[in-house]
């Protein structure tokens, strides 16, 4: 084989290159095809090293590294197979590695780390990686009686750093569990080593700089400052990290990491890196700072060792700040912001104030948030850190002991002027700009960063603040009401145009401010006269309601400035309704006295009765302005949900007018397409309101509209027997609408009157045209999204609103039309030949709606499913059956991948565990074999809902067959006898459930272990044999230095238990297993 591929090694080397290098996508993918074979089998493994040995084409070189990635991946190779290879990859690198590209270097040293790790538990020899590192690292340094050689001291970085990457992050195919294990074993005290061999290499890189001042110099660096941090940034306890975060909770360094973070040459190291060095090298040694700056408290020895290291952080930061280094490099700017952020974070106020330096530090640290705040432009993705930090110092200055001062009250203000001016002048700026580059205002993430952190400093000193921001708003909402008031600017253009906005630009970030302030008003401290200031900045914004919906504004609402102002507005009442306007804070009577003075509110009712008519005038001019809409609708859904805000809304005018005339002839946002999601909680919110009075005669009156579109549809499907005609005489947004205000109708049920007038209204007379709607539409995911979420939500027994009387029949007659929508809508989606483009829109969104739908009407206890095999009727099996068809329709993976997929599929399999076995039982073996190993992998899944369902799935199986067949003293069930036939053919199923329950339960912090530990006394009864060859398994896996501990511990875990399922021998099992993770944790470290 290896003398073939000698021979035609020219010709492969050309198609690489061609692979490699096409243009053509066609060509690219016709080289892919033929060379996709060397990553398919063990059997190319040679000819792969054949490859590497004999072609110097580095895209040669790179397709048989990465077609033995895929091998080692993917195929299972014996052990000593893979020592050879990752002894033959390390070998290859040191001889080879300095003189190949660095695309084949970086992908051989992902091969090799790949190996490493994947055989971590097989041998002894794959654990020696981290010497052989540190050999390499010698190389490079001499010191193995050689010359020095930088390209092998390079090496040993790029292996180490690749080596930490590949235990830090998950493998794709690989169980979550599987990764915990192995990020643990690589932590304990790999790791560790791998951080000193890091900070080792700093230190002589950086005593050594003149040496290391060219291209090849810098390289090493970056590699070494980039190897330190993913030592900090790694995974620590197992949890899988959310990478896409920048905020960072207490890194949980284990303890014999001690002497390194608290040796002051560690800290320092970095500062002389980040000194001495330009981005990206500086910005990553400032992002190592960030994580020291967040190791656990319970890290240092004493608080004296804690001081020491905050001192030599607040001196590092000072000295920064003092000399300005480095900080005109954005990406240095707003790392050095992050760890300023970090300081109060991580540290308590009365720590910062007893440091020597303190003072001069928070002058510099004021000085430089005041600079940042008017350069917003170019630090408007740093600046919410620097708030922050100033938010949690004040908000901690109560609490301050001893008599140093803290000196907030001197920069508090200063930075909130500075904040507040620097905004108003960003809306001249970006008028001058025409547009170009984001408004700060439509950045609503970062918005909201910044408002969370104004309240506690405004409050400090509120009289100040409030009366500079009054004193900046009322000029504003006097020019802009004057200019309305004649009609100036109320075009989009002309100089009158861009004057008004400016003046809704300037009064949109006022408005966010006071909301904000407003909104944060410290509960603790009701003082009457921050009462009094809230009613004076308040009655500001009230009167400025009232002045811009007035009929003279009607050309600026499709003005971008106008929306923004609006949004604003919304926030603020958001804001007020949170304190002022909830069951609670009825009384603050300071706040309606001034409100009263100033905009004529003398009450509660009065605002409620100024905020609906603000919402009603928004659904009526911004049908357009889907944002607007959604915050809209979020204000009234609140106002609605409030039980006295509620009551008195009833009693209102203007919600009188919306109830009765709810339609799009008055609300026009009902007609756009963009709003169908909002449709469902306009309607919600509205029959929350109409429930709280649940007289038929108002509940027929408000549904009448859409009494008629149902109307329609009947007369269209001749009484839904005609989806043909259907489709073609309707809109397919009338349809998406309708179903979207019948779930809004069907949420806001919580009794079993208000269920049982909606019922009554629907069944039977409109179900049929709920079929033909499906029927018609089936490839059209919008209309079939529609009618499955409100059928999920109408079968939802919700506060035990679908419980019949016992006399009815409604419960099964309501499954039935259940099975019919599930059959209707799936054997049309399993017809439909999947193209492979959006699967979760065309198929899966479809498909676990159903699984929901059947789960939830299994579940919902108001059927007895007996009834459905006594009389012969097919619906119950008719929706299991199109139910596991439609679950088999989807991959493991898939179903694992989607969350809301995940969610409803493991739901379905709890409802058939728990009551319907006997259907699980009778499946096919393919069948059977997918839902029980599905949920071996659901009890890995991270999410405690899904691991707790698939638990009891599991606990509910394997009790049915110790009872029925393993402890059955007559003869099994038909059923029984179907699942002993399927596990004779499967013997594994039980067996990996079992292996998984103890990984999790033993090794894992899981904070389901009662719901987890429930399953295993069933499976264990199930075959004691199965149970003793686990636990071979378990004690195998082990460091050999751990087995005895675990056998130990494992003795005790079946002492006292009987061989039944009885209440309290599951309560005694369950204790023992508590006893033996807590004796095997906590004695073997």
């Amino acid at each position: 084989m290896a003398a073939d591929i000698l021979q035609q090694l020219p010709q492969l080397e050309q198609m690489c290159q061609r692979m490699y290098l096409a243009q053509a996508p066609g060509e690219r993918q016709q080289m892919e095809q033929v060379l996709l074979v060397f990553g398919q089998s063990t059997e190319y493994i040679t000819h792969c090293k054949t490859i590497l040995d004999n072609s110097q084409s580095s895209y040669a070189q790179l397709l048989a590294s990465s077609s033995l990635l895929k091998v080692v991946t993917e195929q299972t190779l014996s052990v000593p197979i893979k020592l050879e290879m990752q002894q033959y990859f390390l070998s290859y690198l040191t001889s080879r590695g300095p003189h190949l590209e660095p695309f084949v270097v970086t992908s051989l040293v992902q091969l090799l780390c790949r190996t490493t790790k994947l055989c971590w538990f097989d041998d002894d020899g794959f654990r020696t990686i981290v010497q052989d590192c540190k050999q390499l690292l010698n190389q490079g340094l001499g010191l193995n009686g050689g010359a020095p050689s930088p390209p092998h001291f390079l090496l040993g970085l790029k292996i180490l750093s690749m080596l930490v990457s590949e235990f830090h992050q998950p493998l794709p195919g690989r169980t979550l569990t599987l990764h915990r294990k192995l990020a643990v074993a690589f932590r304990d005290p790999y790791l560790h080593r791998v951080f000193e061999l890091a900070l080792l290499a700093n230190t002589h890189l950086q005593s050594r700089l003149a040496h290391h001042s060219d291209s090849q110099g810098r390289a090493l660096r970056e590699q070494a400052v980039a190897l330190a941090l993913s030592c900090l940034s790694y995974d620590f306890i197992g949890t899988c990290l959310d990478e896409s975060s920048e905020d960072l909770g207490t890194i949980q360094v284990p303890s014999m990491w001690r002497p390194i973070v608290e040796a002051p040459t560690t800290l320092q190291l970095f500062l002389d890196v980040y000194a001495t060095s330009s981005p990206p090298l500086s910005s990553q040694a400032l992002e190592c700072l960030v994580r020291l700056a967040s190791v656990r408290r319970s890290l240092f020895t004493s608080e004296a060792e804690r001081s020491t290291f905050l001192n030599q952080l607040v001196t590092g930061t000072r000295d920064i700040l003092r000399n300005q280094i480095g900080l005109g490099e954005h990406a240095n700017y707003h790392e050095f912001c992050r760890l300023l952020g970090r300081l109060k974070t991580n540290y308590q106020l009365n720590e910062l104030v007893s440091m020597d330096k303190y003072q001069e530090w928070i002058q510099l640290v004021a000085e430089f948030t005041v600079n940042s705040l008017n350069s917003w432009q170019w630090a408007s993705g740093s600046i919410h850190y620097l708030l922050g930090l100033w938010s949690r110092l004040v908000s901690s200055s109560a609490y301050l002991k001893g008599e140093s001062p803290s000196l907030l009250e001197t920069y508090a203000p200063k930075i909130i002027q500075a904040y507040v001016s620097s905004r108003l002048e960003s809306v001249r700026t970006m008028m001058g700009a025409g547009g170009a580059g984001e408004d700060p205002l439509d950045s609503e993430e970062q918005l909201q960063d910044q408002m969370d952190s104004l309240p506690y400093m405004c409050r400090l000193q509120y009289s100040r603040s409030a009366d500079y921001l009054t004193q900046l708003a009322d000029p504003c909402i006097q020019s802009l009401q004057e200019r309305m008031q004649t009609g100036a600017g109320a075009g989009p253009s002309g100089q009158d145009g861009a004057a008004v906005q400016l003046l809704e630009g300037q009064l949109s970030w006022l408005v966010h401010i006071i909301g904000a302030v407003i909104r944060g008003r410290n509960t603790s401290s009701t003082g009457e006269s921050q009462e009094t200031i809230d009613g004076d900045l308040a009655s500001r914004v009230f009167g400025l309601i009232q002045v811009l919906d007035n009929g003279v504004t009607s050309h600026r609402y499709a003005q971008r400035s106008r929306q923004r102002l609006d949004l604003a507005v919304l926030a603020f009442l958001q804001g007020f309704r949170k304190v002022y306007v909830g069951e609670h804070v009825m009384h603050a009577t300071k706040v309606y006295n001034r409100m009263s003075t100033r905009a004529g509110l003398k009450d509660h009712s009065a605002v409620l009765n100024l905020m609906i008519a603000k919402i009603a005038n928004n659904l009526k001019v911004y049908s357009a302005c889907d944002d607007i809409i959604q915050a809209t609708l979020g204000l009234f859904q609140e106002l609605a949900g409030g039980f006295m805000s509620g009551k008195l809304m009833l009693k209102l005018d203007g919600i009188a007018f919306i109830m009765s005339h709810h339609t799009a002839q008055h609300f026009p946002f009902l007609d756009s397409p963009a709003n169908a999601r909002s449709r469902t909680t306009y309607y919600c919110t509205l029959a929350r309101m109409l429930f709280t009075e649940d007289t038929p005669a108002r509940f027929k009156a408000f549904v009448a509209p859409l009494q008629q579109v149902l109307s329609h549809l009947v007369a269209a499907s001749s009484n839904g027997t005609n989806p043909r005609q259907l489709r073609s005489t309707v809109s397919s947004q009338t349809v998406v609408g309708l179903f979207r205000d019948l779930q809004g109708l069907a949420i806001a049920t919580n009794s079993r009157r208000t269920f049982g007038m909606l019922f009554d209204w629907l069944y039977p007379a409109h179900f049929p045209c709920m079929l033909c709607c499906l029927d018609a539409w089936a490839d059209t995911p919008a209309i079939t999204t529609a009618v499955l979420k409100f059928m999920a939500e109408f079968v939802l027994n919700r506060s035990q609103r679908t419980t019949f009387e016992a006399s009815s029949p409604n419960g099964i007659l309501l499954f039935r039309e259940v099975s019919k929508v599930l059959v209707t809508y799936g054997v049309r989606v399993l017809a439909l030949s999947p193209d492979g483009s959006e699967p979760y829109n065309k198929r899966y969104k479809g498909i676990w709606l159903c699984l929901l739908i059947l789960a939830r009407a299994l579940g919902g206890n108001y059927v007895n499913f007996g009834v459905f095999e006594l009389y012969g009727d097919p619906a119950l099996v008719d929706a299991l059956s199109i139910a596991l068809k439609m679950a088999l329709a989807i991959p493991l993976q898939e179903i694992i991948a989607y969350r809301k997929v995940a969610r409803s599929y493991f739901a379905l399999l709890d409802a058939l565990c728990h009551n319907h076995v006997g259907a699980l039982a009778n499946s096919d073996q393919r069948t059977f074999a997918f839902l029980v190993s599905s949920l071996d992998a659901g009890l890995k899944n991270l999410e405690v809902t899904i691991s707790s369902q698939c638990a009891a799935a599991v606990d509910n199986l394997a009790g049915y067959y110790f009872k029925q067949v393993v402890a059955a003293e007559d003869e099994p069930t038909p059923a029984a006898q179907a699942m002993s036939r399927h596990l004779a053919q499967r013997p594994d199923l039980f067996a990996t459930i079992l292996l998984t329950l103890f990984e999790v339960v033993l090794f894992e912090d899981c904070s389901n272990q009662w719901s987890l530990s429930r399953p295993m006394l069933s499976v264990i009864l199930i075959s004691e044999a199965m149970y003793a060859e686990i636990r071979t398994r378990l004690l195998n896996a082990q460091p050999p230095e751990k087995r005895p501990l675990l056998i130990t511990c494992l003795d005790g875990l079946m002492r006292d238990v009987g061989r039944n399922l009885e209440p309290k021998n599951r309560d005694k099992f369950t204790q023992n297993l508590t006893n033996v993770r807590h004796d095997f944790r906590s004695k073997q470290g």
